[in-house]
């Protein structure tokens, strides 16, 4: 792998409509947080870059669902944003906003560039308009019914009922969300970066030179690539964000999409003014933290654009998770099914680590995971209390009993303590590896495992026992025991920064350096230590029941302002359901579907043939975790054309009150083409 002299990491900036959770958390910022920290106490040169996404609809529909303009909206977010991060103890530099003026100007520059090298080409196409509003509606702002499943309540981008991906012109009786009114369509002129002439770079930079990403971030990239690339509009109409800065674009905007990532740069343009050498500069390592829903916007757009641009380096790694759930459940901010990191601040002070430590355990590094509060205690208590925090506590009040707190002079040295020093230059050598490959759960093991190394170590040693016969034995026991809660003070930094601090305190220590640990002892005899406390704290069953509580009372309000379960429809003849052929198959390959958050495009082995069908469940089942199963499906359904796809049949699946969808599957494995009777 090539040294670098510097490295830039960003995390993917969150929109500024609402607080973060822990979903956010685990699939962004505490990986990134432990990445940043790492390369800091191997004293590399590193910036860690963030702030907050203030442009786009979702902001603009919570400014008018509460009355309010887009920038009080933002102004409040951003606030609640930057503060819940340094409670938590997120690293970064700097944590920007993209309405600050450094940012306009910037991707104003950025656009200008691209648009004066002919990077663009503009195209005049046919969206609605709200005529009694004056103004062009975003998808957001268009309901109808879907032609999916007639659900009255669809969005232009999608169906929230059936899960269906569409577009604002195939929902019937479309409205206008501002006026009421039926849209009207109108020409409207938009730049487009033509992304399909930067395939066959994109092809042989991701498919052959990166073929170590992560499975999930180099599938997605490959099936969008296999799938062809179009060009995709830059600019929107909209009357906030980036104006497109040229003559005849009044009323539009840069979308999105194009602005938040130049935002990286307007951000590290005010935290220094050797910005270039961080962004331009072939020594400098580039990556990106992201979740998985925004690959294919940092793995294939952002480095189109930057191709374009011609003079920044490219990403060197996306290293995206996976989503976390949240007891059993999609993390939902619209249903309010989340854990709010400023609420858990309020509700668990002083414990920050013991979040991290749990969400870090449970990241979701190559699959959803899943959190539950049962599991965090768990992780607390059997782990942090019981391991790491007893361990040092055994440490400290030995040493306060037998030697006034002092680290004793050490007596001979046995085999014992030979093997456990290498024994834990062996789990630190683990844990930089597992954190250099972004491995991170693996990396917290190698940690723990030091601890346990400790613990296991005092316990076979008992020097309680031995002390009145063997003094010096105990002296040696006590001084190996000081030495490895002296290298935890920086192994576990990156992972739990404040209990890096307390255990500097009671050591009475500074930080040592990361590569003296296990080569050489921090703690000379003689050293005096510091007041002895306890690390972390047993979490009881009252404080965990309190939280699963509110959850089931958000829970229970949800289902009261939810749809019941829908009532059955009207009766059929045994006729009518014979003339649906409902077949069992196995799905062989899956793919998400460009341009789409909702559809997978699936080929199934029907017991028939071979076949494709579009699904709208992206949503709920990633293209990995669908490969395989057995299905049901409607395999005699009139073939319709999907986003250039022909899908032939209908995976039937389970909708409940709150809209989740779930695969109908047999209970057993059964052989493809069985039929459903």
């Amino acid at each position: 792998m090539k040294k670098y002299k510097r490295y830039t990491i960003t995390s993917a900036l969150p929109y500024a409509n609402g607080p973060i959770h822990i979903g956010h958390l685990a699939g962004v910022y505490i990986p990134a947080d432990i990445y940043v920290r790492y390369l800091r106490q191997r004293g590399k040169d590193v910036i860690f870059i963030c702030g907050s996404d203030e442009h786009g609809v979702p902001i603009t529909i919570k400014a008018r669902q509460e009355g309010v303009s887009p920038k009080v909206i933002v102004d409040r977010y951003h606030i609640i944003i930057k503060k819940s991060f340094e409670d938590f103890g997120i690293s970064f530099d700097i944590y920007s906003r993209t309405s600050n003026k450094t940012h306009f100007d910037t991707a104003s520059e950025f656009f200008k560039k691209l648009y004066e090298k002919g990077a663009f080409i503009e195209k005049t196409t046919e969206q609605y308009y709200d005529e009694e509003a004056k103004q062009f509606l975003a998808d957001r702002y268009i309901t109808g019914t879907c032609p999916h499943c007639n659900n009255e309540k669809a969005y232009g981008d999608q169906c929230e009922k059936c899960g269906t991906s569409l577009n604002a012109t195939d929902l019937i009786n479309p409205k206008s969300t501002i006026s009421g009114s039926k849209p009207i369509k109108k020409e409207t002129s938009h730049w487009f970066l033509p992304l399909d002439k930067y395939e066959t770079f994109l092809r042989k930079w991701i498919l052959e030179e990166h073929k170590d990403w992560k499975a999930n971030v180099y599938g997605q990239c490959k099936s969008w690539l296999d799938l062809g690339l179009q060009p995709r509009a830059v600019s929107r109409d909209l009357d906030w964000g980036v104006p497109v800065p040229i003559d005849g674009a009044k009323g539009k905007v840069l979308y999105v999409w194009f602005d938040a990532p130049i935002g990286y740069i307007s951000a590290t343009k005010e935290l220094t003014n050797d910005w270039e050498k961080y962004w331009k500069d072939e020594d400098t390592r580039l990556i990106h933290f992201i979740g998985k829903d925004n690959i294919v916007f940092h793995c294939i757009m952002f480095p189109a654009m930057l191709k374009a641009e011609g003079s920044f380096i490219l990403p060197e790694n996306v290293p995206a998770n996976e989503f976390l759930n949240l007891e059993g459940d999609k993390i939902s901010t619209s249903r309010n099914w989340a854990v709010w990191l400023h609420e858990y601040l309020e509700d668990f002070p002083d414990k920050q680590d013991v979040l991290r430590y749990a969400l870090c355990a449970n990241m979701p590094e190559t699959k959803d995971n899943d959190f539950t509060w049962k599991d965090f205690q768990s992780r607390n208590n059997n782990e942090l209390v019981a391991i790491l925090g007893n361990f040092v506590n055994r440490a400290m009040v030995l040493t306060s009993k037998y030697f006034d707190g002092k680290v004793p002079v050490k007596g001979n040295v046995t085999i014992v303590e030979t093997e456990l020093n290498r024994a834990i230059i062996k789990l630190k050598k683990n844990l930089e590896y597992s954190i250099e490959n972004f491995r991170f759960r693996e990396a917290l093991k190698a940690l723990i495992d030091i601890a346990r190394l400790g613990n296991k170590y005092l316990a076979d040693s008992e020097p309680w026992k031995i002390f009145k016969t063997e003094p010096e034995k105990v002296a040696t026991i006590l001084y190996y025991s000081l030495q490895i809660a002296g290298a935890l003070t920086s192994l576990c930094e990156p992972f739990l920064p404040f209990t890096s601090k307390k255990l500097c305190k009671m050591l009475n220590l500074s930080p040592q350096k990361w590569d003296n640990i296990g080569e050489q002892h921090p703690l000379a005899e003689g050293h005096i230590l510091g007041e002895s406390f306890l690390l972390f704290a047993k979490i009881e069953d009252e404080e965990i029941q309190k939280q699963i509580e509110k959850l089931q009372k958000t829970k229970t309000m949800n289902e009261q302002v939810s749809l019941s379960v829908e009532p059955s429809k009207s009766e059929i003849t045994f006729d009518d359901f014979s003339k649906m052929d409902i077949r069992i198959g196995t799905v062989l390959e899956a793919e998400r579907v460009p341009k789409t958050q909702k559809l997978l495009k699936l080929k199934v082995d029907t017991g028939l043939d071979i076949r494709n069908l579009i699904s709208g469940i992206a949503e709920y089942y990633s293209p990995e975790s669908i490969i395989g199963k057995q299905v049901c499906i409607l395999a005699n359904l009139q073939p319709r054309n999907i986003k250039g796809v022909e899908s032939k049949g209908m995976i039937l699946m389970a909708c409940g009150p709150d809209g989740v969808l779930k695969l109908v599957s047999p209970s057993e494995l059964s052989v493809n083409g069985s039929i459903v009777k």
